[in-house]
């Protein structure tokens, strides 16, 4: 369960779970305080600014990893969590990379996931544990951050299937993974293929990136993020070579969600 906690930090406030960590500060959202360390991995850019931290348990975390996930770090006392910087896309980006209108602490990107993270481990959905984020304010706007764990030997379901065959199984648990989380009305805003990710089980799947995500009444919005997901399957299939799908495998996914 998570216990969250609430500390405010030089023009902002931070959101976090006390049974995960013990310290925090404004210097757990620096990537500076992280490459000094030497614990600082760069993944990604786009959209969302993306790190893997190398997290020495001793330092930060006050508890071990709940049971179900196990500690991502592949040795005892240590663990590896992401740390995301909230940007924005599309024509927005122009006049502003970062930076949000200031609306309430409640209603900022990064405690919005935050909360929303929480929730669904509550009811038992697949999705990282949240751990720690941020808002950094300005006279009517802030910015954002975000850190969870890292989910252990998993890839996102655009990798898996470049190159490599992902047996009916596989997809068929997709497919009962986006319905289990539609049953429960949770409203993906941006369900991908990069933001699924497939674990060392066959049928372990877990869902990422839930920015704009919300809780919501069942309804003909569930149709548009499944299509949403196919359209970025059709895409990635166009952009990358040798991505193994077409109609048979969407039809093992649709055989799962029913």
């Amino acid at each position: 369960m998570t216990d969250e906690q609430f500390i405010a930090s030089a023009g902002g406030g931070i959101l976090y779970d006390a049974s995960r960590i013990s310290k925090p500060g404004a210097e757990l959202f620096s990537r500076a305080h992280w490459a000094a360390r030497e614990a600082l991995e760069e993944i990604a850019g786009g959209r969302s600014s993306i790190a893997l931290l190398n997290v020495a348990r001793t330092d930060y975390s006050s508890a071990a990893a709940p049971s179900g996930i196990e500690s991502s770090g592949g040795q005892q006392g240590g663990t590896r969590w992401v740390l995301r910087h909230y940007r924005r896309g599309g024509l927005m980006a122009k006049l502003s990379q970062d930076s949000y209108l200031w609306t309430g602490a409640a209603r900022t990107r990064s405690f919005a996931e935050w909360r929303l993270l929480a929730e669904l481990r509550r009811r038992g959905l697949p999705v990282p544990a949240p751990i720690a984020a941020q808002y950094v304010r300005g006279l009517f706007t802030y910015r954002a951050d975000l850190i969870t764990e890292l989910l252990p030997s998993a890839r996102t379901l655009a990798d898996v299937i470049t190159g490599h065959e992902l047996p009916e199984a596989g997809w068929r648990a997709v497919g009962t993974t986006v319905a289990a989380f539609h049953r429960e009305g949770v409203h993906h805003a941006d369900l991908n293929a990069n933001n699924i990710l497939l674990g060392a089980g066959e049928r372990d799947v877990y869902l990422l990136d839930f920015d704009r995500g919300r809780i919501e009444a069942r309804g003909l919005w569930e149709q548009a993020v499944i299509a949403r997901l196919r359209r970025s399957l059709d895409k990635i299939k166009g952009q990358r070579a040798d991505v193994r799908f077409g109609e048979r495998e969407w039809q093992w996914l649709s055989s799962g969600l029913t």
